[in-house]
């Protein structure tokens, strides 16, 4: 028998578009409200590192002295001190997998020095699959309903369509399979952005993404979020390519407070997605996972 045609009732809230012509229709909700049914608790990262971040020069850190706390009040993870890690709103744009001892040990044997290449790349391709799933369970769907084998009728789900990733280079690829793993036929496309050593701003130097961008809603791939300022200008590329910020939920494995301060700041309508906010971000990672060290 053949399947039921799928329904045009909603389930998730939708995302909103630019001016642009849509293929899924207009008057979408923004991005935030599209997962607030699916909000994450913080997890907590536990005591600082003894030696201070790569980055802690480059800006202002709220946590002085150890990752951000979980808090009874509020689902916004305060610091130490008691300061958010960004301004209001920071609760329906930053998201954390919820913690587990297996995201944990992954997360050990990523930061371990003494961790050979192989085990850090295979726990990196672990870790980056968690959250590319999660990833996806912030986008839009829509109901459905297909007869299975027996002639029952099953009413299930359906990702809209419309989805592209986008790695910035280099350490973002890394995180391209782990998508292309869970969806086989994605449009990725890929930025190339490099800091003065000196001034330590960021520029462009490549961009390449779909040509119909603007219609869809964007993965940002990036594993380490230190300072935020690569991310910041890979979002502006964005936009200059018609890519509204609310429509763009960037996927980390690791984040400063800082870093996702500086983001969340410029860009209040973006969501970010890691495993850990913590002062100390293994800035190592591209190299060693590449065999660059």
């Amino acid at each position: 028998m053949e399947a039921m045609p799928c329904q045009e009732r909603r389930v998730g809230a939708s995302l909103s578009r630019p001016s642009q012509g849509s293929p899924e229709g207009e008057g979408r909700e923004p991005l935030a409200a599209a997962a607030a049914s699916r909000q994450l608790r913080f997890a907590e990262p536990g005591p600082a590192d003894s030696s201070p971040s790569p980055d802690s020069s480059s800006g202002s850190s709220c946590c002085e002295n150890g990752g951000c706390r979980p808090s009874s009040s509020s689902s916004s993870p305060p610091c130490a001190n008691g300061e958010a890690p960004s301004q209001a709103g920071a609760s329906s744009q930053l998201k954390l997998l919820p913690m587990n001892d297996q995201i944990r040990e992954l997360q050990t044997i990523i930061r371990d020095k003494t961790a050979s290449r192989g085990d850090f790349v295979f726990s990196a391709d672990r870790l980056i699959r968690l959250v590319v799933e999660e990833g996806l369970n912030q986008l839009p769907y829509t109901e459905c309903t297909v007869t299975t084998p027996t002639g029952y009728k099953y009413e299930g789900v359906k990702f809209e369509k419309g989805n592209c990733g986008v790695s910035i280079m280099r350490s973002g690829e890394a995180m391209e399979q782990g998508l292309r793993d869970c969806c086989r036929s994605i449009r990725i496309g890929k930025i190339l952005i490099q800091s003065d050593e000196e001034t330590q701003r960021a520029k462009v130097y490549y961009a390449k993404f779909p040509p119909d961008i603007y219609r869809r809603k964007v993965l940002l791939m990036y594993p380490i979020l230190s300072t935020g300022n690569t991310v910041i200008e890979a979002v502006k590329v964005l936009i200059e390519h018609g890519v509204q910020p609310n429509v763009i939920i960037l996927l980390s494995l690791f984040s400063t407070p800082h870093g996702a301060k500086s983001i969340i700041q410029e860009f209040p309508d973006i969501t970010i997605l890691t495993t850990e906010v913590h002062p100390v971000a293994p800035t190592h990672f591209g190299q060693k996972y590449f065999g660059t060290d």
